[in-house]
């Protein structure tokens, strides 16, 4: 929160082009949109991928799916975003092959790596505990393979303790399979 007693000048009021949408609201994995203009940020994939800094709680870890770095599923199916432009500014391409990365692989990297392969990113803010933290729910949600279960047991004894979690918490998903 910003506190202050500066006079400044208001925000121009925004049209309401919903109307009577909803798609936002009903694309959203784990109900975090709770209505018209509403968010319960606690539930966005944005939030507890990004901001959060302890454990995911375990009744939102399946719905996260495989994302390890926010949703945007409320961006993608907006109406009103099919107008908006892709940047050419550098700071927003692809960059370190992580167009189409494999989960295994990222969770294989180590701190040096996440570091370097990170730089210049705003993947690198949530920190390497919360990138393992993230991996480890999205190969919870994955198909079972002895690849996926191997990277999970060479994480399950991790010196992170909430790392070490999430990555049993994954292991007891395909355990239950």
């Amino acid at each position: 929160e910003l506190y202050t007693d500066l006079p400044l000048p208001m925000d121009r009021e925004v049209a309401d082009h919903c109307g009577s949408c909803r798609a936002c609201i009903d694309v959203c994995p784990t109900g975090a949109i709770v209505a018209p203009y509403e968010l319960d940020a606690r539930r966005c994939i944005s939030y507890l991928t990004i901001e959060l800094r302890r454990a995911i709680p375990e009744h939102l870890r399946p719905l996260i799916g495989n994302r390890i770095y926010g949703c945007d599923d409320c961006q993608l199916v907006c109406p009103w975003n099919k107008f908006a432009h892709t940047s050419e500014l550098a700071d927003f391409a692809v960059r370190h092959g992580l167009d189409a990365p494999r989960l295994v692989a990222l969770f294989a990297w180590s701190e040096q790596e996440f570091l370097q392969r990170t730089e210049g990113s705003a993947i690198r803010r949530i920190g390497y505990a919360c990138w393992l933290r993230n991996i480890a729910v999205a190969l919870g949600n994955a198909p079972g393979s002895p690849e996926v279960i191997d990277a999970l047991r060479g994480r399950a004894d991790e010196p992170n303790e909430m790392v070490r979690e999430h990555a049993r918490w994954a292991l007891a998903r395909h355990q239950d399979q």
